[in-house]
């Protein structure tokens, strides 16, 4: 399973609007989405649509209008959005729980290769299904708080963001493009070991 550029914005934006309810903005607008998350706004909307025509989110029209969660963000789980968005988890179709389809193998009942892919499709569902939206907004709210970054959407972030100091998204797009170096990651990064501390897999 690889997240999609389309799923990677839904879930990114579900996030913004969960971090918003906690800070006490009640709607948000699209275009404040893609800047805060530096995302091409047309290809936003169209995903913001997928979300509302499946209940997960409300929008508002009107000059103050804007894009709320359609329910607590504890009764959306990751595994669902991922769905929604990108399809089934399992990476060949022989193993998937919502989306079968048979294999080329002869023998699909002892084929080592479905055994292993079913075990990759349970931990996936498990871990996505495991975590709801509200534990990824409290880990990033948590880690915001801990390095002293300004909330997203927060009185506190309209006044340090000035217009004159933000970078256009199409320009941080670009320069985010020639980093060399990745980001080295370590399980500590992980939202499972910020919620259950030395958790590994």
């Amino acid at each position: 399973m690889k997240l999609s550029k389309k799923g990677e914005y839904a879930l990114r934006s579900l996030i913004n609007l969960g971090i918003a309810a906690e800070v006490g903005r009640s709607l948000v607008q699209v275009s404040e989405l893609a800047d805060n998350e530096q995302l091409p706004v047309k290809f936003l909307e169209q995903i913001m649509q997928a979300l509302k025509d499946a209940g997960l989110i409300v929008s508002v029209r009107g000059k103050f209008g804007g894009y709320r969660l359609a329910k607590s963000p504890r009764q959306i789980p990751i595994g669902q959005v991922v769905r929604l968005i990108d399809g089934p988890l399992a990476p060949i179709g022989c193993v998937s729980q919502s989306a079968y389809t048979p294999c080329t193998c002869p023998d699909e009942t002892h084929c080592g290769l479905r055994m292993l892919m079913l075990d990759v499709r349970n931990a996936i569902a498990n871990i996505l299904d495991r975590y709801t939206l509200a534990d990824v907004v409290e880990v990033t709210l948590r880690k915001l708080r801990r390095d002293h970054v300004p909330l997203p959407f927060s009185a506190e972030a309209d006044s340090a963001a000035s217009p004159a100091s933000r970078v256009p998204a199409r320009l941080a797009r670009r320069l985010n493009n020639k980093r060399t170096l990745p980001v080295q990651l370590t399980e500590a990064d992980g939202v499972l070991h910020q919620l259950l501390g030395d958790y590994t897999i």
